[in-house]
Formats: C-alpha cells, sequence, structure tokens
C-alpha cells in the first residue's frame, strides 16, 4: 500500500493534532498587547501584530547614529524559575543582559525584541514572562516592539520553556564608549549587584543539589527570604543611572560583570598598557554568595571569574571627576564603592582580598590577562 492510500484511511490532522494551538499563539498575542504599549518610547509606539517592529531614530533625536546590538538569554536561572513557580523576573532578567551590554559602549537602548520557547504553550506563564520582559524594558527605557513565541512539542519537556532577546540601541558617533582613553592613575568604581544576576547558576543549581538545601526555606543569611527569592532577586538593569553620565563624558569606560566574573570582564575594556587592580578587602562579600561559596567550598579565584560577588558594574573614571560621578550616581539611587585603580602594566586584572572579606588566606590574589 502507498504512502498515501495508507494515510487516507486517518482522519484528517490539523496542527493542534501535532500539539501546536494558533488559537492560544493568538489569545497570548492579544494579552501582551497593552503589556508592549507600556513600553512606548520617542521612536517607537510599541505596537504588536505586524511581521516586524519599526523604530524612529529621528524621532529619537539622534542626528549622527550609530546601531550597536546585543542579544543574550537568561541561562539555567530559568530552570530554577521552572522548577518554584516564580516567573515574574526572568524577563528583567532577559533585558538586563542585553540592555547593559549597551550602555557600557555609550549606546542608550531603543527597543527589544523576544523569543519564547515552549513545548506546550501555557498562557499564565507566557503572560507573566512577557509581563516582566515589559517591565524590564520600562526600566531600560525601550521599548518592546516585537517578539516570537514558539510551540515546538517534543522539543522541551513539561512546562520548560526557554527565553533569548535582542536589545538595539543608538549612541551618536563622537559618544562612543571605547574605553581607549582609560590611563594609569584612574580610579575603578563598583556598582552594588542586585545579586547573583543571571550568571553562574549551573554552578549554583549543582551546589543546591549537592548539598540538599530548600529552596523554600528562609535563610538568615539573606535577609529572611526563601533562597528562591534571594536568588531569582532579578539583574539590576544600570541603564538609567549611567547614561547621562555616559553622554556628559564622564565615565571613561565601563565592565558589565557578567559570566567571567570581576576578572575577566574588567579587561575587556582597558586598552594595551592597562592593568586593573581590585582590591576585593574593600568591600563586604554579600551573604547570599557567602553562602555559596561556603556550600561549594568554592576558591577564591573561582568566585572572581564566575559571580559578579556583589559588583554588578564596574565604572573607570578619572579621579578629577570621581567625585561627580559618585554623587550622580548615589542621586540615581547606586549604591557605589572606590574598588581598585587602573595601573601601569599588561593588559588585564587581579583581585587580591582578605580573609574578613572573602573568606579565604590573607594576601590571597588572582589575576587575569586579557
Amino acid at each position: 500500500m502507498s504512502l498515501l492510500r495508507r494515510g487516507m484511511s486517518q482522519k484528517p490532522l490539523t496542527y493542534a493534532d501535532a500539539g501546536v494551538s494558533i488559537d492560544a499563539g493568538n489569545a497570548l498575542v492579544r494579552s501582551i498587547g497593552p503589556l508592549a504599549r507600556s513600553t512606548a518610547r520617542p521612536g517607537a509606539d510599541a505596537q504588536l501584530g505586524g511581521f516586524g517592529g519599526f523604530f524612529d531614530l529621528k524621532a529619537a533625536g539622534y542626528a549622527d547614529p550609530l546601531l550597536v546590538a546585543a542579544n543574550d538569554g537568561v541561562g539555567t536561572k530559568l530552570k530554577l524559575a521552572i522548577d518554584t513557580g516564580c516567573h515574574d523576573g526572568v524577563g528583567i532578567d532577559l533585558v538586563a543582559m542585553c540592555a547593559n551590554d549597551l550602555i557600557v559602549q555609550g549606546a542608550e537602548p531603543l527597543f527589544f525584541l523576544d523569543y519564547y520557547a515552549t513545548g506546550k504553550l501555557d498562557n499564565k506563564v507566557a503572560v507573566a514572562v512577557v509581563a516582566s520582559i515589559a517591565e524590564g524594558c520600562r526600566r531600560a527605557g525601550c521599548a518592546l516592539i516585537g517578539g516570537e513565541t514558539a510551540e515546538m512539542p517534543g522539543m522541551y519537556s513539561a512546562g520548560d520553556y526557554d527565553l533569548a532577546g535582542v536589545c538595539v540601541g543608538a549612541v551618536d558617533r563622537d559618544k562612543v564608549l571605547t574605553g581607549a582613553d582609560i590611563a594609569p592613575g584612574d580610579l575603578i568604581l563598583g556598582l552594588a549587584s542586585s545579586g547573583v544576576h543571571s550568571n553562574g547558576f549551573s554552578l549554583v543549581r549543582r551546589i543546591i543539589e549537592q548539598e540538599g538545601w530548600d529552596l523554600g526555606r528562609a535563610y538568615p543569611s539573606v535577609d529572611g527570604r526563601t533562597l528562591a527569592e534571594a536568588l531569582l532577586e532579578p539583574t539590576k538593569i544600570y541603564v538609567r543611572s549611567l547614561l547621562p553620565l555616559v553622554q556628559q563624558g564622564r565615565i571613561k569606560g565601563l565592565a558589565h560583570i557578567t559570566g567571567g566574573g570581576l576578572l575577566e570582564n574588567i579587561p575587556r575594556v582597558l586598552p594595551e598598557g592597562c592593568h586593573a587592580l581590585i582590591d576585593a578587602g574593600r568591600w563586604q562579600l554579600p551573604p547570599l554568595f557567602a553562602l555559596l561559596q561556603q556550600g561549594g567550598r568554592i576558591a577564591p579565584e573561582e568566585m572572581a571569574r564566575t559571580f559578579n560577588c556583589g559588583i554588578g558594574m564596574v565604572a573607570i573614571v578619572d579621579p578629577v571627576h570621581a567625585d561627580e560621578v559618585c554623587d550622580m550616581l548615589e542621586g540615581a539611587g547606586e549604591i557605589l564603592l572606590e574598588i581598585g585603580r587602573v595601573e601601569e602594566g599588561r593588559r588585564g586584572c587581579t583581585v587580591t582580598g582578605a580573609a574578613g572579606s572573602w573568606n579565604a588566606p590573607d594576601n590571597w590574589s588572582a589575576t587575569h590577562h586579557a
């Protein structure tokens, strides 16, 4: 019997029979429309439903702009969100990982597009996720102008989903932040993180599994919140605090502390002949990181190259402008510390610390060369 004749004996199939509901997808688009509209800004009306999203650079006030794009995901932090049913912050993480990467190049985030993939669409979960993406966009000052929802049976386990996002920003040609004028003697300021942010969660999850920690337990060392709540705290978005200073030329370089930690991210913005010397004794390792370090018996160097250790963004400034920069950042609500300086030397970063702050032997140091 031919394939065609064998098929004729079966009932007609629909996309829904294969596990994909077009109606559910359409309902989701209707639900998230108001969320996208809440992110409208000059240059974008943030309407959904077309085949693409438009942005008017002229309306945004740019004369000679360069476009800058960044894409990222949330990583295995999503698995904690899925396991605990807490989806309200992961969209902020998604936007933050992209928008923070734009500001370090001097670019203002303009618009965002997301990709949400799952085995079977659960509109309640999807709306919660997109609502948090919209909140992230509002915090970053960019418009959510489009996205894609993919329902792919057989690709994901029940209840699982994945996220990816793209953010596009702009910077006038003469305002690009390259770090080229960073010089020995410049000060290194650390802007406090809101927690673990969105890196190192494969190690975090390994520690939780190994130690048998209860995610629903309230841990005194994390301010009485449950461990899940502390770990799922969304990534801080630094755009609104930093953009005015970047546009005024008061910052020489910025480093977003993501995968690779302090050791590997700071050298990315240094010119040849400059070495960053970070003194970890200048700040107290936050309790959540101390808990993870103790639970995993993690060596100080591994901490410094895996986690942000309480510093989510680094700003390098001329000492002449340091007071002004500090005043503006603190006025914008940032918690910051002078954590180091730029010295002459091979391009790279050395982190030193003391026993009281990092549970490490006195005079330990870790160095990374770019």
